[in-house]
């Protein structure tokens, strides 16, 4: 069995409970004690931004923000595509804690020649 999860979103505040559950699914993974790793792209990548990720999904759902403060206390950490992250202009300096700019060849060293166990939303 792998110790490694990683966790691929592209979607933003646009469909918050498919954004909750990838949030659900990677503290699981690393509350686990699993290497959690989610890689953000698309419409994703505006959540490793300060401020962006607020409010709850839906009636019963966790907030989002106690998902990620959850996440980051587990250890988990974000890959941010830096090509998505350019082509809306948006400013690096404000990424959340635990959030790098990096692409899909770290994220593939990464997950090193062990493996990872794989979601994508």
């Amino acid at each position: 069995m792998t110790a490694k999860a990683v966790i691929s979103l592209t979607t933003g505040l646009e469909d918050a409970e498919k954004v909750t559950v990838a949030f659900l699914v990677a503290v699981g993974a690393a509350e686990s004690g699993r290497s959690t790793l989610m890689f953000l792209a698309k419409e994703a990548v505006r959540l490793a931004f300060d401020g962006i990720a607020v409010g709850v999904a839906c009636d019963g759902c966790p907030a989002l923000p106690d998902l990620m403060k959850r996440y980051e206390a587990a250890g988990g950490i974000y890959f941010v595509c830096p090509i998505c992250v350019d082509a809306k202009k948006l400013d690096r300096a404000d990424l959340i804690p635990g959030a790098e700019i990096q692409g899909t060849i770290p994220m593939w060293q990464w997950i090193g020649d062990e493996g990872a166990t794989t979601f994508s939303y």
